[in-house]
């Protein structure tokens, strides 16, 4: 077990609190975006996978062999370990998509259409207006559930070393903002009340720091370097999950190839000098 002081959560914490709930901020923009506008939007979620992609394969991933190596004195068995959780985080992943509806799934890209703002339409019925909120409701309940292992991601990795910490909390706060408009749009759309729909996407995002203290709770007590390992490495799949399943086809949705590969490789070279940074100082 790890002692983990006062100062080390709070600081964890609000990074968790920050990066889920940029989705109020998604709500937000939804009201206003224009398609003219999404190029911005584009390169920051290219940006955000580049940050994830990049310190999950050169920071987290090791430490969670790392870990494993520490314990077992055998490098080989340490990375046959650390994949085996990398790829248990993307199995997870994918099994918490597989069980969530295409239609109301956070990690469906929405076309500029749905993004655009909503004119009034007179012959919208009363049926269609409760299936739109009935949509953005269940789209909030599905954030929420994969917003828990981001937190508990975000929380682990800030209390091990806050540089990464930040980033990570950066990159997923970036990737929530379009979930939030994924929740504020059909409900604004369906009940022409903006208060309603920012509180839907601005409460989904509270699943975020919620799984960070639940998971911490839960695993304070077997907290060391074993369960560092199967941590760090299913964080890591995790992420790469979600940069290569939302973050990338969100980006080429919203922009194009160019403002993708603009946006991941600008993300990898910031997270890159961070990381250098960091060690300098």
């Amino acid at each position: 077990m790890i002692d983990v002081t006062l100062g080390q959560f709070i600081p964890a914490f609000l990074l968790t609190v920050f990066a889920g709930l940029s989705t109020g901020i998604g709500a937000l923009l939804a009201f206003f975006s224009k398609s003219k506008s999404h190029t911005f939007l584009s390169i920051g979620l290219g940006f955000s996978a580049g940050v994830m992609v990049y310190v999950s394969f050169v920071e987290i991933l090791a430490k969670s062999k790392n870990s494993f190596t520490a314990i077992y004195q055998n490098p080989i068995l340490g990375e046959s370990l650390a994949l085996l959780c990398f790829f248990g985080g993307i199995g997870l992943s994918a099994l918490i998509d597989r069980f969530v509806p295409e239609d109301v799934n956070p990690h469906e890209p929405k076309s500029d259409k749905q993004l655009s703002v909503l004119k009034e339409d007179n012959q919208h019925s009363l049926l269609k207006n409760s299936a739109l909120k009935r949509t953005g409701i269940f789209t909030a309940l599905a954030i929420g559930i994969h917003n828990f292992p981001e937190g508990f991601a975000t929380f682990v990795a800030a209390l091990d070393d806050m540089s990464i910490g930040v980033t990570i909390a950066l990159a997923i706060a970036i990737h929530n903002i379009p979930e939030g408009m994924a929740v504020s749009l059909p409900i604004y759309h369906a009940t022409g009340e903006r208060k309603s729909a920012f509180w839907y996407a601005f409460v989904s995002g509270l699943a975020e720091p919620i799984g960070a203290v639940v998971g911490f709770f839960i695993l304070l007590p077997l907290m060391g370097e074993f369960t560092l390992g199967v941590t760090f490495g299913f964080v890591a799949g995790i992420m790469i999950y979600i940069s290569f399943d939302e973050l990338l086809p969100s980006s080429r949705v919203y922009g194009n190839a160019h403002t993708t590969i603009l946006g991941i490789a600008l993300g990898m070279m910031v997270m890159a000098i961070s990381l250098v940074a960091f060690k300098l100082i």
